[in-house]
C-alpha cells in the first residue's frame, strides 16, 4: 500500500509549494516529541459549479483560535491560509479533497520551554473517502463506551484542535476497535457524553435532536453545521449534558 510519503503531489510548507516527496522535517523537530502543534480537517466536494471547500473561513478562523490558545505565532494571515488551502485543491487537479492545515514548532531546540522556536505551517490535500468508511454509514456502527475519559478542561485546551490531545482519541478507538467496534464514546470526567474519538454525537428521542454542550468537546464546525440547518428545517434542538443511558434509549 503506497504511504503518505509517497505520492505525486504539491505542499504548501512556510509559504513556498514543494514537491510531496520532498516535504520533510528533521527527526528532532520539537512537535515530533512533545506534540505541541495544531490543525484542521477540511473538506472539499465537487459541485455542479466546480469544487468548493466546506466553511473555509470558519476552519481557518478555528485554526488561527487554537494557535492563539496555544501561544503559536502562525506568521501568515487568514488570507495567506485560505489562498493556499484553494490552490492545493487545484494544484494537485482535485475534485473532491480533504486538506489538512498543520502549524507545528521546529527544529531549533529541545525541551519543554518553546520560546524562540519558529512555527512551521504546512497544507497538503489528498483525495480521501467518508471517514468512518462507506460501509458504515450505509449499514451504520458498532460503538464501545470508552474506558477512557475525554480530556478535563484544567488537563489541557479543551477548544484547540491540538496535535497532542489526539492521543486520548487514539487510545478510545483502538481499544474499540480492539474489542470489535468501529467507534468508541467518550464520556467526561463526570460520566456524561462528551464526544466520539473523532467526531461530535448527536441522540434523536421522541423527536428532539439532543447534543452534548461543549464543556470537554472541540466545538465542531459540523456540529455547528448540523444545528443550523436541523433548527432551519423545524426541528428542536438542545444541547445539553447527556447520560449514557439517553444514548442507549434513543
Amino acid at each position: 500500500m503506497t504511504g503518505f510519503d509517497d505520492r505525486d503531489g504539491l505542499i504548501w510548507f512556510d509559504g513556498e509549494w514543494v514537491d510531496w516527496r520532498e516535504a520533510k522535517v528533521h527527526v528532532l523537530t520539537h512537535t515530533l516529541h512533545y506534540g505541541m502543534g495544531v490543525f484542521e480537517g477540511v473538506r472539499a466536494y465537487q459541485t455542479e459549479n466546480g469544487t468548493a471547500i466546506f466553511r473555509l473561513e470558519e476552519h481557518t478562523n478555528r485554526l488561527f483560535n487554537s494557535a492563539k490558545i496555544m501561544n503559536m505565532d502562525i506568521g501568515y494571515s487568514k488570507d495567506e491560509i485560505n489562498q493556499a488551502q484553494r490552490e492545493a485543491v487545484t494544484k494537485n487537479h482535485l475534485d473532491s479533497a480533504y486538506l489538512r492545515p498543520m502549524c507545528f514548532y521546529g527544529s531549533e531546540g529541545m525541551g519543554l520551554r518553546a520560546d524562540g522556536l519558529k512555527v512551521h505551517t504546512i497544507i497538503a490535500a489528498w483525495e480521501w473517502g467518508s471517514y468512518l468508511g462507506e460501509d458504515n454509514m450505509k449499514n451504520g456502527l458498532r460503538i464501545r463506551t470508552s474506558s477512557f475519559t475525554r480530556h478535563h478542561v484544567n488537563i489541557t485546551m479543551t477548544k484547540a484542535k491540538a496535535n497532542g490531545n489526539y492521543i486520548n482519541s487514539m487510545l478510545a478507538l483502538q481499544e474499540a476497535l480492539t474489542d470489535g467496534y468501529d467507534e468508541a464514546l467518550l464520556l467526561d470526567v463526570d460520566g456524561f457524553v462528551a464526544e466520539g474519538s473523532g467526531e461530535n454525537i448527536f441522540i434523536i428521542h421522541d423527536g428532539i435532536i439532543y447534543t452534548p454542550d461543549l464543556t470537554s468537546a472541540l466545538a465542531g464546525i459540523t456540529r455547528d453545521t448540523i444545528v443550523t440547518l436541523a433548527r432551519d428545517l423545524g426541528y428542536k434542538v438542545i444541547e445539553k449534558r447527556i447520560t449514557r443511558d439517553e444514548v442507549y434509549l434513543c
